[in-house]
């Protein structure tokens, strides 16, 4: 009958195989939110005529998001019933999945998404669901970016003034997950109303060191413009900085060498062990 200490290597690896092979044991919760809403601004952001409005996260290791929410606004006399489409796209970080070097038609490209998108989900697909939840049926953003998305260099117009609509935020489920490696990404929804435009509203945004919020219409394809720095600047120096009122969840997934090197550890401290 083998020993206690020689069957210790193969308890090991065996228990390793198990972990490899088990989901729950390799996926830890992933999060993240930009936080409420702080009425500064709302961004257009539709897919016909399309106009898409991203802002950024970053995840560290593999995931698998599996839902997240965004909020925004509904024009006065517009309500829930009037969504016909809901989307969202995830983009990569400038100069992936685009052409470089860019036009020149915008000031920048530096930290801009992509020209193209990474991948994507909507009603109109079925592997996106969603359910809303009006916040307010009356809340102002000081300012907004609707029309006024034009190439370098008459790109800074100031935007297009304040904006009164009924709240509401978007609680999605992704039917089929996005399947991220780690990475740089933009998030970037879309909502077709019946009448009127939807605008994304900004927040406060996670810890310093966050990118800001970009712009583009169909015609600054595949161009994109900072919401703050290029199209509401001059003041500061380099333009007001944007975040989007948006959240993510899913799981994270750890390399399945991780485990394999835990397993590894142990037998050798096991090994180590014998030797003394």
């Amino acid at each position: 009958m083998m020993n206690r200490l020689a069957a210790f290597p193969i308890v090991v690896l065996a228990c390793v195989a198990v972990l490899l092979g088990c989901p729950a044991a390799q996926a830890a919760p992933f999060s993240f939110s930009t936080g409420s809403p702080d009425g500064r601004i709302g961004l257009a952001s539709r897919p016909s005529p399309e106009i898409e409005s991203a802002d950024d996260f970053i995840l560290a290791s593999a995931t698998n998001l599996t839902g997240g929410s965004f909020t925004g606004l509904l024009p006065l006399g517009v309500t829930t019933a009037d969504i016909s489409f809901v989307g969202v796209e995830i983009y990569r970080l400038f100069p992936k999945d685009s052409n470089d070097p860019p036009s020149g038609n915008v000031p920048t490209r530096n930290n801009s998404p992509s020209d193209i998108a990474f991948d994507d989900r909507s009603t109109a697909a079925a592997n996106l669901a969603f359910s809303t939840l009006v916040l307010d049926d009356s809340f102002t953003a000081n300012n907004s970016i609707v029309n006024g998305i034009n190439p370098s260099p008459g790109q800074t117009t100031g935007g297009e003034g304040a904006v009164t609509g009924q709240e509401v935020q978007f609680n999605l489920t992704f039917l089929t997950p996005f399947d991220l490696p780690a990475d740089h990404y933009f998030f970037v929804p879309q909502v077709e109303l019946t009448s009127g435009t939807f605008l994304w509203l900004s927040a406060a945004g996670p810890a310093p060191g966050d990118l800001q919020a970009w712009i583009r219409n169909e015609a600054l394809a595949p161009d994109w413009l900072r919401a703050g720095s290029d199209i509401i600047g001059p003041t500061p120096a380099d333009g007001p900085k944007f975040n989007a009122a948006f959240s993510l969840e899913g799981d994270t997934i750890p390399e399945p060498g991780t485990l394999v090197l835990v397993g590894s550890g142990i037998l050798c401290a096991f090994r180590a062990r014998r030797r003394a």
